[in-house]
């Protein structure tokens, strides 16, 4: 949302009578925004959560789940027990999280999903990237590498992160691969789940020795990339296998403008306007304005034949974070 709607946004705010769940003229409207990783995707999220908040003048409260269930239950209830307003979360699990989801909505509060969401109407909008398209982006990349620079043929190796968060890697994994099977040249060896930068090193490197020929590897999100480029350059394969991922961060931004070629594109997410959009909904579904449940953004790739968009990408993502 625009800086000056953001402002009209504020000022009704102040005009309407007990618009939080506190029940008087002038009380802090409350929205606890959870994430449930430490990454450059869920830091932006946060980024976009706070300006959201500082535009609508409402209290954000923070919180990790740090992947654990049983941690994202004791947020949740928290902070029924403390009466916020609302709460944004991006879900851990379609249908572990929907009981202590399902008692927030039960206690009167409003219930904002991003990233992910639950089963059921328990949520009353969710903001989410389409998951598909993110993977269906880098695979369109990857099979335009695969038939102008390899001949139609590629042994390929994913790493995505389905044990993490089912649906989403389905989602993602499934678009990259649906680019793939009009090549019938390419064959998928190895796939391996790994969304943090250290479990992909190893598991990529121990893919790389066990199958030699690998000359593609797809990963799902930034952790994932982040690990297969470093695994392909500790095993020597630098200049023989490249990499493609999905997210961004600018450190997947300089892996693109680096001379050794071993990421070769990745389709970003647009998190900062995830969880801006996010907040934004919780204030206006609080303020009793008709939003559309579901709000879809697509991705953007990133590509290092397309330098002057890597470094526009970075300057932009410096100037959120400033």
């Amino acid at each position: 949302m625009k800086r000056y709607g953001a402002m009209l946004l504020s000022i009704s705010l102040l005009l309407l009578a007990g618009c939080g769940r506190g029940g008087e003229t002038g009380s802090t409207t409350r929205i606890a925004g959870m994430v449930f990783q430490e990454d450059q995707f869920f830091r932006l999220v946060l980024f976009g959560m706070r300006d959201a908040a500082t535009q609508a003048e409402v209290e954000l409260l923070e919180a990790n789940s740090n992947s654990r269930p049983d941690r994202e239950i004791q947020l949740v209830n928290t902070y029924i027990a403390q009466g916020v307003d609302a709460i944004v979360i991006s879900p851990l699990s379609a249908r572990a999280s929907v009981s202590a989801l399902q008692r927030a909505r039960d206690a009167g509060i409003v219930v904002i999903t991003y990233n992910t969401t639950i089963e059921g109407d328990v949520p009353a909008v969710f903001v989410e990237s389409d998951q598909y398209q993110l993977g269906a982006s880098t695979g369109r990349a990857a099979r335009d590498y695969i038939e102008e620079r390899l001949g139609g043929r590629a042994d390929v190796a994913i790493v995505t992160f389905i044990s993490q968060a089912p649906e989403q890697g389905h989602q993602r994994t499934d678009g990259f691969k649906d680019q793939l099977t009009e090549l019938p040249g390419v064959r998928v060896v190895a796939e391996q789940d790994a969304w943090m930068a250290e479990q992909a090193v190893k598991k990529v490197g121990d893919m790389l020795t066990a199958n030699p020929a690998i000359e593609i590897i797809w990963a799902a999100n930034e952790g994932g990339t982040v690990g297969a480029v470093m695994a392909v350059k500790n095993s020597g394969n630098a200049g023989r296998v490249v990499v493609f991922g999905t997210d961004m961060s600018k450190q997947l931004a300089d892996f693109l403008l680096a001379d050794d070629g071993v990421l070769q594109a990745a389709t970003g997410q647009r998190p900062f306007e995830i969880g801006s959009m996010a907040v934004d909904a919780a204030v206006r579904v609080l303020r009793g304005d008709s939003v559309a449940r579901t709000i879809a953004l697509e991705g953007v790739l990133l590509s290092r034949d397309d330098p002057d968009g890597v470094l526009a990408y970075k300057s932009n993502l410096a100037s959120l974070t400033d």
